[in-house]
């Protein structure tokens, strides 16, 4: 098979993917330009990037926004699980913020509609920051540098929280994936990508039925699948999406993550489960992991993906899958 010739055009000109049933797939593309921003939304980004970096959003005063997405982490914090208040260990991986300026709904579960929205729950989380209102208002209230920054947006008022989650939601959109040379597929064609890279695209778009779920610019097609790792009635149990919707359909699905700069947010999945991309492509060539299938409580048992399947890839094509994961 000539794959340089299969994928010398543009991504609309290759090879069809593979899909499963249920899939709603869109074509490779570039991130999307965001609007450009006003002085006034840059003097609120601003703002909103001291306040990301500022432990006092938090009730011991000690834990900041940036404690779990750190640039040098990949915008998260390279750990399993984050660590929270008094050291308590959250139940789920701290995402990269690379693509959160154009996911919609946020967080694992999609609890969070909008970035402004988002922005309040692990301040007020009680296993994460751990503040309040009370705790927190106070303290930036009685800071000359913040109420300098919002006198010049013209505001004459105390801070209040919805000024707060407005600024980091401006802050957050300014985040972006680091440059890649996926990125350079659209601007100089398929030519960037070694052979074995080239194969794993391939692979990616087909045999591998990646595409089916991560596909569209951001490699996500921000929907909800359940990949049988949720420790149903057992100790790390995660429900996912059913803890928001409460519809049985919905008993652990987990948002589809975007690929774009994946290979500088390790560790991977919902709980951080898997260390290196080799284990996360060995999850898949295996046909997922295995929920329990004897009830649990009241919580209704896991129904299988019907897009996760085994894939019965060879060792040479799954080193040239994660070879083009690490391009992205």
């Amino acid at each position: 098979m000539d794959l340089r010739r299969l994928y010398a055009g543009p991504p609309q000109s290759w090879p069809r993917p593979l899909l499963g049933p249920g899939a709603e797939f869109r074509e490779f593309a570039p991130l999307p330009s965001l609007p450009a921003p006003g002085e006034r939304e840059k003097a609120l980004a601003a703002i909103g990037k001291r306040l990301f970096d500022d432990p006092r959003l938090s009730g011991s005063g000690q834990i900041a926004c940036a404690s779990c997405h750190s640039p040098e982490l990949g915008l998260g914090d390279g750990l399993r699980t984050a660590f929270g208040h008094d050291r308590q260990r959250g139940r789920r991986n701290a995402q990269s913020l690379y693509t959160a300026a154009w996911m919609t709904p946020l967080f694992w579960d999609g609890r969070s509609p909008d970035l402004a929205e988002q922005a309040l729950h692990p301040i007020t989380d009680g296993a994460e920051m751990a503040a309040t209102t009370e705790t927190v208002l106070p303290r930036l209230n009685a800071d000359t540098g913040y109420r300098t920054a919002y006198a010049a947006l013209g505001q004459d008022r105390p801070i209040t929280m919805k000024d707060v989650t407005a600024a980091l939601a401006a802050h957050e959109r300014t985040l972006r994936p680091p440059r890649s040379r996926w990125m350079q597929v659209f601007e100089k064609g398929t030519g960037v990508l070694t052979d074995r890279e080239l194969l794993g695209l391939h692979l990616f778009r087909t045999k591998a039925g990646c595409a089916a779920c991560h596909n569209g610019p951001l490699l996500s097609d921000q929907r909800f699948h359940n990949l049988g790792i949720s420790f149903y009635g057992r100790r790390l149990e995660d429900l996912g999406r059913y803890e928001v919707t409460g519809k049985p359909e919905d008993v652990g699905r987990f948002r589809t993550a975007s690929l774009l700069g994946v290979r500088k947010t390790a560790p991977y999945m919902h709980n951080g489960l898997f260390q290196t991309l080799d284990n996360v492509v060995a999850l898949y060539n295996g046909g997922g992991g295995k929920d329990r299938q004897q009830p649990s409580g009241n919580v209704p048992v896991p129904s299988a993906d019907p897009l996760v399947r085994k894939l019965n890839l060879t060792a040479d094509e799954r080193a040239a899958l994660v070879a083009f994961l690490e391009t992205l």
